[in-house]
């Protein structure tokens, strides 16, 4: 069983957040090179998982259309809102305050180096979170993410976005799940490129607000499960 230490960085700045993800990633990185010269290094990976919030956050992956970003940088910059070009997969999507961001970097080679399994499983332990507070989610087909009422094209919603990056097998960025944050923020942008869906979030549907420690604590136990990880909290 793989040991995979648990970070709760709290509210920190994207960009921060960011840096740090690239650290723990290129870290990784070099010891599979250095692999290549040293076989009797394999093995010498090490698996991370970081939950925080971000202040007011639009980010564009790297396949995305810069269009879908509806708001001048004037109105950015009233608004208090950052924006960044990323490298991780899918469009434009939006973070802030009340919602709870994993960031797992992770050796695939030490489960199954599979990327469509990966993200099935980020959906699934997602999706059993939600199921933990009475709400119903799935997936939306052709669509990466987690959703409500998948099955209705006119009543389907996003509560959860998800773009990675995988260097060597080892991801970086991850989901974005919405918990109680201000949906508001979303109006600027087209969420992740598309046009005629809305975007939800834990309190919109239960009609009361949860506390993000409690859903990071029940997606860390439906990841852990699923990927059979032992996780060790760092403090």
């Amino acid at each position: 069983m793989e040991t995979v230490a648990v970070e709760r960085l709290g509210l920190i700045d994207f960009q921060e957040s960011w840096d740090y993800q690239e650290q723990l990633c290129k870290a990784n990185v070099e010891v599979k090179l250095n692999q290549r010269k040293h076989p009797e290094l394999a093995g010498f990976t090490k698996h991370h998982l970081l939950f925080c919030e971000h202040p007011l956050v639009y980010t564009l992956g790297k396949s995305g259309d810069e269009s879908n970003l509806l708001a001048e940088q004037d109105t950015l910059n009233e608004l208090g809102i950052t924006y960044h070009k990323i490298n991780r997969g899918g469009d434009i999507t939006h973070h802030g305050p009340g919602q709870l961001v994993a960031y797992p970097i992770l050796d695939l080679e030490k489960f199954f180096t599979d990327i469509h399994k990966y993200l099935r499983y980020l959906e699934e332990a997602t999706i059993l979170t939600l199921k933990d507070y009475g709400i119903t989610a799935g997936r939306y087909k052709g669509y990466t993410g987690v959703w409500l009422d998948a099955d209705d094209p006119i009543k389907a919603r996003k509560i959860c976005a998800m773009g990675i990056r995988c260097s060597r097998w080892i991801t970086m960025h991850g989901l974005a799940l919405n918990v109680n944050n201000d949906l508001s923020y979303f109006n600027n942008i087209i969420p992740c490129g598309i046009e005629d869906k809305q975007v939800t979030s834990i309190e919109k549907e239960l009609g009361r607000k949860v506390d993000i420690a409690e859903v990071s604590n029940k997606l860390l136990l439906h990841l852990s499960k699923l990927f059979n990880f032992e996780a060790k909290e760092i403090q």
